[in-house]
């Protein structure tokens, strides 16, 4: 489990965008009591336009940003193409020039769609990417003007499979799916890992804070390393398929005692379920880089959906 749970970081000033979603209000609500947290969101802010970015953040000066804006319908970037490559394409570009402009270091939300699926083990960060989808190839492009930007603080952390309070997510369509309809058809050829937004939003603390500390036999001064910068992955551990997901879903909803109408769960394959963007067939990714660097473990994903259900509303 991860093992990281009171963030304590040397920054004072941090700038959450796309403060409104799933993962951002859960980094909003455990936020370090020491950091003032400025909160952003559309209308007042909208990572497209650079001119109102370095308005913005001339004057704030925030110690770090924290971008979790984006175009995440998968199926619609399809259709909405230059809306998803202006988000999740351009928009981090503007904001990495502005992050290396007034010296604060960004930190970036990305996904494991920026790969093919085509393995059969987990990607690590240096593993070539190859998205099949127009939501994939957008935020690869945001990943890429980052790296374009000439910014070297930052730290992009592509996830995978993401729920939590405070937005849909696959956990709760299937807690409604399952109040409303006697059988689902769920997928059971796709594979990837299943990620709780605590556990992200303390990993994402986790990087950004003091990982050891020492004192300068020259100075006598203590100083702190963080994280190198540079991509990580992160999702909870273990490998399961969206079928084996919903049916780890519907058992807490039984245990629980919960009215179902759902008598059947029955695996299908993506050919019977199509949709407009295609998915990776496997997305698992490696955490061994974060877990190297930061000395935590990280649950897995049963045990962090088990939290999820005892926290839930």
């Amino acid at each position: 489990m991860t093992s990281y749970s009171s963030p304590v970081t040397g920054y004072k000033k941090i700038a959450v965008i796309g403060a409104n979603g799933m993962l951002a209000s859960m980094l909003c609500d455990s936020v370090p009591k020491s950091v003032t947290l400025h909160r952003f969101d559309l209308p007042e802010l909208d990572i497209t336009d650079a001119d109102q970015l370095n308005t913005t953040f001339a004057e704030l000066k925030p110690d770090v940003v924290i971008n979790c804006a984006a175009f995440t319908q998968v199926d619609a970037c399809e259709s909405q193409r230059e809306m998803a490559f202006q988000v999740n394409g351009a928009g981090p570009g503007h904001l990495a020039t502005v992050a290396r402009n007034i010296g604060a270091v960004l930190v970036h939300v990305s996904t494991d769609f920026v790969f093919s699926g085509a393995r059969t083990t987990p990607y690590v960060e240096d593993d070539m990417t190859e998205p099949i989808s127009a939501y994939g190839e957008s935020k690869l492009q945001g990943e890429q003007a980052i790296l374009a930007s000439g910014l070297s603080d930052y730290y992009i952390i592509r996830t995978s499979w993401l729920y939590g309070p405070g937005g849909p997510n696959f956990v709760e369509t299937i807690i409604r799916l399952a109040t409303e309809r006697e059988e689902l058809g769920i997928v059971t050829d796709q594979f990837g890992t299943p990620t709780y937004t605590g556990d992200l939003a303390a990993a994402i603390w986790r990087l950004i804070s003091p990982i050891t500390s020492y004192s300068s036999p020259v100075t006598q001064h203590q100083s702190q390393i963080t994280a190198p910068y540079g991509i990580y992955h992160y999702s909870n551990s273990g490998v399961c398929s969206w079928y084996e997901f919903a049916c780890a879903i519907v058992e807490q909803l039984r245990n629980d005692n919960a009215s179902l109408k759902l008598r059947e769960l029955k695996p299908i394959t993506t050919a019977e379920y199509p949709l407009p963007a295609e998915r990776p067939s496997y997305s698992v990714l490696s955490k061994e880089k974060y877990k190297q660097v930061t000395g935590d473990e990280i649950s897995d994903w049963r045990y962090s959906l088990d939290r999820y259900f005892k926290n839930r509303s």
